[in-house]
């Protein structure tokens, strides 16, 4: 791959979530701040030693919003890992195996797809105790559900090649038709596919703490920050605007790069095809 063939908008997307996760990582160097410092006034405007002013409680927001992408990248991206390893062994097995499994795992997920997934999972959370590892735990059931749709249509269109039947011939067992046979050749859509679900999961998460029930407060995350500092809206304060410029900003880069990657790999398919 050349680099001058990448366009511009993949770096764009590039550059906003290397400047992501340079925050997440380095968030305790980099930020003028701590987390929870309350520092000044509430809604402090932007200048006079925060750039981006204070929030609700007079934190600084620069110093919040750097926090935040710490959390809201590690909780996305755990659900979306997790959620792609339960949706990529459990499709890939129905794939596999068919007949009764096949039937049976296709249809639970459909019941599952069809409850709305923000109504589920609020009702979830709300019983269940308001623990990091539950809210990821949620959020990869709720997603694989998608990946499940996606990776067994990927698989079943790989599964009837004349390699996976060779291999099948000569005794191979599901596990090594599974990893050895269909996932290399598959791996190209479900790397779109990771992107995407990542993507939904940074939205998710923030839709999930601005009704309250996502990271709990003092912890930062940029949707418990538009829900701490909507109200200064009203009186024309923009703090609520800067972390949901934030998610906004985020969700578009990883879009911008999943797109790059399907029409690159949209192109090799027609390379190979033409070939």
């Amino acid at each position: 791959m050349r680099l001058r063939s990448i366009p511009i908008s993949a770096w764009v997307g590039m550059a906003g979530i290397l400047l992501a996760l340079i925050c997440a990582i380095f968030a305790p160097w980099i930020a003028p701040f701590g987390e929870r410092d309350i520092v000044g006034e509430i809604w402090l405007p932007m200048g006079d030693g925060h750039l981006l002013g204070t929030d609700n409680l007079g934190r600084d927001l620069l110093s919040r919003l750097i926090f935040g992408a710490r959390t809201t990248i590690f909780v996305a991206l755990a659900a979306t890992l997790l959620s792609f390893s339960l949706g990529m062994i459990l499709s890939f097995t129905a794939a596999v195996t068919g007949g009764l499994v096949d039937q049976t795992l296709s249809r639970f997920n459909d019941l599952m797809m069809a409850i709305p997934t923000l109504i589920f999972a609020l009702v979830v959370l709300a019983v269940l105790p308001q623990e990091l590892w539950i809210l990821i735990l949620v959020m990869a059931v709720l997603d694989s559900t998608r990946v499940f749709r996606i990776g067994r249509a990927v698989a079943l269109d790989v599964a009837v090649m004349e390699f996976v039947e060779a291999a099948r011939l000569r005794g191979e067992g599901a596990l090594w038709v599974i990893f050895r046979e269909i996932l290399p050749n598959t791996i190209s859509p479900l790397l779109a596919e990771f992107g995407l679900r990542f993507a939904f999961s940074i939205l998710f998460l923030s839709t999930l703490s601005f009704l309250g029930l996502g990271i709990q407060p003092p912890a930062a995350d940029w949707g418990g920050m538009v829900k701490d500092n909507k109200d200064g809206i009203i009186f024309g304060i923009a703090a609520a605007l800067v972390p949901g410029a934030a998610i906004a900003g985020l969700a578009v880069s990883v879009n911008l790069v999943v797109d790059w990657l399907m029409k690159r790999t949209s192109s090799l398919k027609g390379g190979r095809g033409d070939a």
